[in-house]
């Protein structure tokens, strides 16, 4: 069973910064695409940045573009997503996830593993 763990969530203010953190229970996470998705008050879940299985290809949501970045630790079996430039916008419940397709080079919703979520809070 495949279980994930968010940290580092919390209150900032604008243009500041946080660093999430995934971890992954087994040796498998090396071998399935991650990434990140959010989801903010009162609106749908969206895709926020994924990478494939060995860490070599990334992808991220034009909203984010620029500002946060999306790596892998295989070893520790850890996932970090760094932003940066945050915005109030950025305001969401933030998800890891592991797609459930090995070798993958990235994560659909519908075939993937959840984290709990953490919250992140952008002031103005």
């Amino acid at each position: 069973q495949v279980q994930l763990v968010e940290s580092g969530g919390g209150l900032v203010q604008a243009g500041g910064s946080l660093r999430l953190s995934c971890a992954a229970s087994g040796r498998s996470f090396s071998t399935y695409a991650m990434g990140w998705f959010r989801q903010p008050p009162g609106k749908e879940r969206e895709l926020v940045a994924t990478i494939n299985w060995s860490g070599s290809s990334t992808y991220y949501g034009d909203s984010v573009k620029g500002r946060f970045t999306i790596s892998r630790d295989n070893a520790k079996n850890t996932g970090d997503l760094q932003m940066n430039s945050l915005k109030p916008e950025d305001t969401a419940v933030y998800y890891c996830a592991r797609s459930r397709a090995s070798y993958g080079s990235t994560v659909r919703q519908g075939n993937a593993y959840w984290g709990q979520g953490t919250q992140v809070t952008v002031s103005s």
